[in-house]
């Protein structure tokens, strides 16, 4: 059906606080690699957009793409001039019109199913829809996505984070609404153990160093990087952490925030009452909720926390030339897992009425990948409770003092 209902599914599949769990799970299949387009298309585009011939900018573009998505394609390519190696993200012809046409038509569908069907309009169904139609249409906008990592690089600079981590500079003049040109960074997903081991000597220490920037970005920048799984999320060769595609991002209010603090501590700290009230205060609800109730229903899903499944696998290899051994570890993580613990969490606060907004659902998701890195990198971490890692409400104000 095209590239606007696999981003529909992709959509679907990372929002378990608006869809049934079913469909929550079908749709997982939508995240698989896309079909690639050809490079003769690839560079038509660029020529397109950068209005001038591709070898005055680029001295090479690998024809082979490093990867192929639903909505864009990116190679690896050299500058002409500096010798940068970089990345180019390329949006695939033609995408952005198939979705706004597509887009349009499914919520003037959602509109008049709420005319015909008050139901439907009680389930905020054009809510729904808009809110998909807004977040896909960001995603094609790659002027958007430079400016999220130019908020995110001014983040860092700000709070002195620059030898910590960072995110790919932007070469704003060869990059456009169609195109994103960014400094290429050399690394290994934060899951690579063994590869993770060789490059700094505590692997643990560059996991709250990951949890220390993310943690802060929340409260100093517009947006957030909302979705840390392993390819967006290294640790490069120098020693930093590098955050990488930050075409999907949330965006934090102030109210959720607040209850959300109060979240991440009751789970630390295991008071299920406070975790109760929290989500009682994020949820929108009309109704009178018995918070002691909801607190032990809650206890019953978090004690099943400890029982996802996170397999290590440790691989083993005989160097060629040498005698040499290589140990190299990695965890797999059973995602339905991961995906049934969180909706059971909304399953049972929509029992009692609540209806959480879409940056909680957001949140938690990479709450739940940073709980996977824990158990592969820091076992014996608590990620929550570790005084090493800050969660603190006036980051947001010195950030600002900061860039005055």
């Amino acid at each position: 059906m095209g590239a606007t209902y696999i981003k529909l599914g992709q959509f679907i599949a990372s929002a378990p606080t608006l869809f049934p769990p079913e469909y929550v799970e079908e749709f997982q299949k939508c995240f698989d690699r896309a079909p690639a387009v050809p490079f003769e298309d690839i560079q038509a585009i660029l020529r397109e957009e950068l209005g001038r011939p591709i070898d005055s900018i680029y001295e090479y573009i690998d024809p082979t793409p490093i990867a192929s998505a639903s909505i864009a394609q990116v190679h690896g390519a050299r500058l002409k001039g500096s010798q940068d190696d970089v990345v180019i993200k390329v949006l695939k012809p033609g995408i952005k019109d198939i979705l706004v046409a597509d887009l349009n038509f499914i919520y003037i569908a959602a509109r008049i199913l709420e005319f015909l069907n008050p139901d439907f309009s009680r389930a905020s169904l054009v809510g729904i829809v808009k809110d998909i139609r807004e977040s896909m249409l960001e995603e094609v906008d790659f002027n958007k996505e430079a400016t999220n990592i130019e908020s995110f690089r001014r983040y860092l600079e700000a709070m002195g984070l620059t030898r910590q981590a960072t995110a790919p500079r932007v070469y704003n003049y060869c990059s456009t609404r169609r195109v994103l040109t960014m400094e290429r960074l050399y690394g290994v997903p934060l899951t690579d153990l063994d590869s993770i081991s060789s490059l700094v000597s505590s692997p643990e220490n560059s996991l709250i160093t990951a949890l220390n920037v993310w943690f802060g970005s929340l409260l100093a920048c517009e947006t957030f990087h909302a979705d840390v799984h392993a390819g967006n999320l290294w640790l490069l060769r120098d020693g930093r952490i590098g955050f990488l595609d930050f075409g999907i991002v949330g965006r934090i209010s102030p109210k959720t925030w607040a209850a959300m603090e109060v979240f991440l501590a009751s789970i630390a700290t295991e008071e299920y009452e406070s975790m109760a009230s929290a989500l009682i205060e994020m949820g929108a609800t009309n109704q009178n909720i018995d918070a002691k109730a909801f607190a032990r229903d809650l206890e019953k899903i978090f004690s099943s926390i400890q029982e996802i499944d996170t397999e290590v696998v440790v691989a083993t290899a005989r160097g060629t030339n040498t005698n040499a051994t290589a140990v190299s570890a990695n965890i797999i993580v059973d995602e339905r897992q991961m995906n049934a613990l969180f909706l059971d969490v909304v399953r049972v606060s929509e029992s009692y009425g609540l209806r959480f907004p879409r940056e909680f659902a957001l949140l938690m998701k990479q709450l739940l990948y940073f709980d996977r890195y824990t158990r592969l990198l820091a076992p014996d971490m608590n990620m929550l409770q570790d005084q090493r890692i800050t969660i603190v409400s006036n980051r947001r104000s010195n950030y600002r003092d900061n860039i005055r």
